[in-house]
């Protein structure tokens, strides 16, 4: 990996002009203030200004005037000895204690991730505000090799959690165009990190990353660690990682205990991201009925669109017809999801699912069609 180095926070700091530049609430020229609270020795006025600096310059991950410098400034500060102080985030809903290393890195991602958006919507600009959007979007993404470039050594922080953090960055940055070149190194690396024998996180991060990169990771099918197999398997079109994510969603319980928090490559339970995988390679729903029946107990109202719902989709790719038989693959998993109490209630989303897998969205109706497949 280059050793280039990251960008120079003194001299981000003293060309930019802040009070010309604009941010979530106006104006950001206090944005340098906050950034220098960055280094400041009480770690209480750390947290304050980096919990200023996430609500102004990426407020929602939306970007700004004031967010390249600003992730400029934060990405080359990442080496100062006072980003090692420990404390928890400045947000009551967020109770993890960590180094600012390791909160700084999570907010590059966080910039990154949003600076990889697609921006069509703004590619013909029809007023002075879109173009502002759009020509901060350019900035920011102009910007994202030298953060890289800072980033990237923090792979191999002695602390895990900076690890984490600036894995979950690297594979943000690395969605640039321009940054693609940094991919073969990088996976490289990351495959080193999964073969190893370093704690389950680090080693399923690195996973999902590479199959993000379209890198094949069928070389941990059999790993003894099932977190770890399961993750092999999300990345490789080998055939026997069906059998690793039906073996896996067995016990669907087990399967989002394996991480105390979510990864930064995944949204929601675990569940979900192992269902969508096993969903993207098998060939039949009564392939994939035992561990539809094993995810049904956890199916709710409110999780339709991860699991219960995709479910429905694969089980129909076409709409059922009125008046046909049930498959009796069908049939049984409509009749536990019709006796699921807590996947019935006052929420719409389960209608669309139903009526394109061609059932009535009706809960008494679906039980009687049910029944009468029975029959």
């Amino acid at each position: 990996m280059s050793a280039t180095a990251g960008p120079d926070p003194a001299v981000v700091l003293h060309s930019t002009d802040w009070a010309a530049l604009t941010h979530a609430y106006g104006p950001a020229a206090t944005t340098a203030d906050d950034l220098l609270g960055l280094l400041e020795e009480d770690p209480e006025v750390q947290a304050a200004s980096l919990g200023r600096l996430e609500m102004s310059v990426l407020h929602q991950g939306s970007l700004y005037s004031a967010t390249a410098p600003a992730a400029l400034f934060i990405a080359g500060v990442l080496p100062h000895p006072r980003t090692l102080a420990v404390h928890e985030s400045f947000f009551p809903w967020d109770d993890r204690r960590r180094p600012l290393r390791a909160a700084l890195l999570e907010w590059l991602g966080e910039f990154a991730e949003s600076a990889a958006w697609d921006d069509e919507a703004l590619a013909d600009p029809q007023d002075a505000e879109e173009a502002e959007a759009l020509e901060a979007v350019r900035a920011c993404r102009a910007v994202r090799p030298g953060i890289f470039e800072a980033v990237v050594p923090f792979l191999d922080d002695q602390d895990e959690t900076v690890r984490e953090a600036a894995l979950g960055a690297v594979t943000h940055l690395l969605a640039a165009d321009d940054l693609a070149d940094r991919i073969p190194a990088a996976a490289d690396r990351l495959e080193c990190i999964a073969r190893g024998r370093g704690p389950r996180r680090e080693r399923a991060g690195a996973l999902l990353t590479l199959a993000c990169w379209g890198r094949d990771t069928a070389m941990l099918l059999t790993d003894e660690d099932p977190a770890i197999r399961t993750c092999a398997a999300l990345g490789t079109a080998d055939p026997s990682a069906v059998d690793v994510l039906l073996a896996a969603l067995a016990d669907p319980v087990a399967v989002d205990g394996w991480f105390d928090e979510p990864l930064p490559q995944v949204d929601g339970w675990f569940r979900f991201i192992v269902l969508r995988g096993l969903l993207e390679r098998a060939e039949s729903f009564e392939q994939v009925l035992p561990a539809a029946l094993a995810l049904i107990p956890l199916c709710s109202q409110y999780s339709v669109d991860r699991d219960w719902g995709p479910l429905l989709a694969f089980a129909f790719p076409e709409p059922h017809a009125a008046g046909a038989a049930l498959a009796w693959a069908h049939n049984a998993f409509l009749l536990a999801l019709v006796e699921q109490e807590s996947c019935w209630g006052l929420i719409a989303n389960r209608d669309a699912w139903l009526r394109s897998a061609g059932l009535p969205a009706d809960r008494g109706e679906l039980r009687l069609l049910v029944q009468t497949a029975g029959e």
